[in-house]
This record gives structure tokens, C-alpha cells and sequence, in this order.
């Protein structure tokens, strides 16, 4: 009888990658498995789906497809002080902790060299939810404190 669930170093051996790399498949969603405990298992019909190969029950039932576009940006601010970065920061922490309905998953990360006084704000997620971040920092940078 054929083995029915592998872990993520078989996997990697199978698929000739870095048990690393399936791991990070595995987080990201890309590659489907149940967690028990520590440790990974991946089912061979998931593994056979996330080669692209069919497996006897996809073949009958239609498939569903999802479209996931996602945007990452940098924003970068001259000249600006530190209480205006503290600012930026507060409110864009504030906005992901409290997201509207309909609005994706969003990273952002924020970067500030105090002595050239530069913010780089980095941003990862739905084109929607970052152009309204884009409109809150625009604001605060538009208010005219900098």
C-alpha cells in the first residue's frame, strides 16, 4: 500500500528542494499540509496538486480559480523629523490593526534613518488596502509638518 502522507524533508527529497524552501512553500499556503505538533504533514493527493499532476478526484469535480493580485511598494520620505515618522508609524499600525471589511491582508514596514532623515515605508498587500494607506501617508505629508 502506498504511503498516504509524507513530511515536509520527504517532500523535499521528492521535489529535489531545500527542506527550507518547502517549509516556506508550506507557510505561505502554496503547498497545503496539516501541522501536528512541530512538524508538517503533507497528504500525496496535495503533493500531487502542487505538482500539477491530477489527481483522480480533481479530474471529475470543476475547478475553482481565485485571482490574487497583490502590490508591494516603497515610499520614501525626505526631510522628515522624527515625530512626524512617529506619526506615519502610529497611524499606519493603527489602520492595519483595524481594517475595514473587504480589505486583504496588508505588511508594511517602516525604515527611518534619523541621520539623514529619510523614512522608507515599505508596503505588501491588495492594490485597494495599499492605495488607502498611500492616502493616509500622503496626508500626513501633505498637513505640512515635515
Amino acid at each position: 500500500m502506498p504511503q498516504d502522507w509524507f513530511t515536509a524533508d520527504e517532500v523535499a527529497e521528492k521535489l529535489g528542494l531545500h527542506v527550507r524552501t518547502v517549509r516556506g512553500y508550506l507557510r505561505d499556503g502554496r503547498l497545503t499540509a496539516v501541522r501536528i505538533g512541530k512538524q508538517y504533514r503533507i497528504a500525496r493527493a496535495d503533493l500531487e496538486t502542487f505538482m500539477g499532476r491530477p489527481t483522480p478526484d480533481s479530474v471529475t469535480e470543476s475547478t475553482t480559480r481565485h485571482r490574487h493580485v497583490e502590490v508591494s511598494s516603497a515610499v520614501e520620505i525626505s526631510a522628515v523629523d522624527r515625530r512626524t515618522v512617529d506619526r506615519i508609524s502610529t497611524l499606519l499600525t493603527s489602520a492595519n490593526a483595524h481594517q475595514r471589511e473587504g480589505d486583504d491582508r496588508l505588511r508594511i514596514q517602516a525604515i527611518y534613518d534619523e541621520e539623514r532623515a529619510h523614512l522608507k515605508v515599505l508596503v505588501f498587500g491588495s492594490l485597494i488596502t495599499s492605495a488607502n494607506i498611500f492616502e493616509m501617508i500622503d496626508a500626513i505629508v501633505a498637513d505640512g509638518e515635515l
